[in-house]
């Protein structure tokens, strides 16, 4: 099918858009074709959005589909597919150790060998929103302007389509929880990673304050990426409760457009902050009970570990803590749509900081 046209710059950016590939991690699963058909239809131009699809595992079938999009996709393989010593204990885990050995060895190809200054990441079983790019796109310059973000997702933990405002495309948060599935990345923050890169687990060690030290990421009220791939190392552990039923945006938002100011940290802050704790407190019994009631946001406290898991069991939300963070929190707060209304799950205001003992 032929290009679609070039998209415009945003106003008063007179220089070319940036170059940032998107780093497909594949494997064993021939359904990458799923994932790339999108990338591919949804993406304005090839130059600006190289795909690189970084292959582990030589499996041959899934290396055929790949082979398929000819010049369309760069395919790269992992040269190592020896076995990895693990401990005993973890032998349940090896596909773990894989994949964090496939993470450093294709982010280091494309910052280290293709030179990339950023990079989108994506595993094989993700389907990305018709605004994917343009996401990406438009929260690039945040990333490189506030040292107190480190990424951006395409991913709401909490995304289900209940819980979001799905006529609110275009609201973005920021979060202290490291969301991934679809996410964006500096060259810089490589450079940080890189040397202490763990052996298995990658993703909950990014989660650890060693690594994050207090940044945030942005994320989105409705995800611009949903995974169909309940196959896979954690054997569909959250797949069937939570991650199936995950809305994907299907309205376009043009974000490079629009004014994402409100995102940098003091403003932000600032409004967020006030709007969570000027809204009203109710109890769980209250916010079950009202079926209509008065609109506009509630808050909903919690104090300690286990009144915050319980409270997001009986809601259902994601109730799981990593070092203290909960889901797509940010000071603790975890925000959320309820039969229409606007919920605020908070800490007392006066908080002063994860305990990375809740888990």
């Amino acid at each position: 099918p032929p290009e679609p046209p070039e998209p415009r710059p945003a106003a008063g950016t007179e220089a070319e858009p940036p170059v940032i590939p998107v780093l497909v991690l594949a494997c064993d699963r021939s359904s990458v074709r799923r994932c790339l058909d999108k990338l591919l239809r949804y993406r304005p131009s090839a130059r600006r959005f190289p795909v690189i699809v970084s292959q582990d595992c030589g499996h041959a079938e899934t290396a055929r589909v790949i082979a398929s999009y000819g010049r369309a996709v760069a395919h790269i393989r992992q040269p190592d597919l020896s076995d990895i010593p693990v401990p005993p204990e973890h032998r349940k885990f090896q596909g773990y150790y894989r994949i964090s050995r496939h993470y450093r060895w294709a982010l280091g190809q494309v910052f280290r060998t293709f030179r990339y200054r950023a990079a989108i990441v994506v595993e094989d079983d993700l389907e990305v929103a018709p605004d994917f790019f343009e996401y990406f796109q438009a929260v690039l310059p945040l990333l490189r302007r506030d040292p107190s973000l480190w990424c951006a997702s395409a991913w709401n933990d909490n995304g289900r389509e209940a819980m979001v405002d799905a006529g609110r495309a275009e609201l973005l948060y920021r979060t202290d929880f490291f969301p991934g599935l679809g996410w964006l990345l500096l060259a810089e923050l490589w450079d940080e990673l890189e040397p202490k890169w763990p052996p298995a687990f990658w993703d909950d060690w990014m989660r650890r304050p060693e690594q994050r030290r207090g940044r945030s990421c942005v994320r989105p009220e409705v995800s611009r990426t949903m995974t169909f791939g309940r196959k896979g190392v954690s054997h569909g552990q959250f797949f069937d409760q939570y991650l199936k039923f995950i809305k994907l945006n299907d309205r376009f938002v043009p974000f490079t457009q629009l004014d994402l100011s409100y995102l940098g940290k003091e403003e932000y802050e600032r409004s967020f902050l006030r709007q969570v704790y000027s809204a009203p407190e109710v109890s769980i019994e209250e916010l079950q009970r009202d079926a209509g009631g008065e609109p506009g946001p509630v808050r909903l406290q919690y104090r300690g570990r286990d009144a915050f898991k319980a409270l997001a069991k009986a809601l259902g939300l994601m109730d799981d803590l990593k070092s203290g963070v909960p889901r797509a929190g940010y000071r603790g707060i975890v925000s959320f749509v309820r039969r229409g209304r606007r919920v605020f799950l908070a800490p007392p205001s006066d908080w002063t900081g994860y305990d990375p003992s809740w888990s």
